[in-house]
């Protein structure tokens, strides 16, 4: 699969785990850290990478003005050992998920997926 993490959900070891499960990992950090989060939701979609953020504002680009989008996780209050054990539960649990434009809300213990 391919990924692109963006400014507020690239830790070392996120991106660790997703290189050593063989994922094709991006960075906004490395593409453009002042990218707004409609540039950053359009480089997902046209890339068919699977957006992970902690950036709610996602929710509404999607939900209330209606803009394309791909696959989108959103981690909530998680540390980052949190949202690496969580990314491996979602990789080993929902891949269909994951491959199906959905939308993914992640707490600590609760994982809400909204197809769209």
């Amino acid at each position: 699969m391919k990924f692109l993490l963006d400014v507020c959900a690239s830790s070392r070891s996120l991106r660790g785990l997703l290189e050593r499960l063989g994922h094709n990992i991006l960075s906004v950090v490395e593409l453009n850290p002042s990218a707004t989060d409609d540039e950053v939701l359009a480089i997902a979609l046209k890339e068919d990478r699977i957006l992970i953020t902690e950036d709610k504002d996602f929710g509404e680009l999607i939900f209330v003005r209606g803009l394309a989008h791909g696959t989108v996780i959103r981690f909530c209050e998680m540390s980052v050992d949190e949202q690496v054990g969580a990314t491996q539960e979602l990789l080993e649990k929902y891949a269909v998920a994951l491959e199906s434009r959905s939308i993914i809300t992640v707490h600590p213990g609760r994982i809400r997926i909204r197809s769209t």
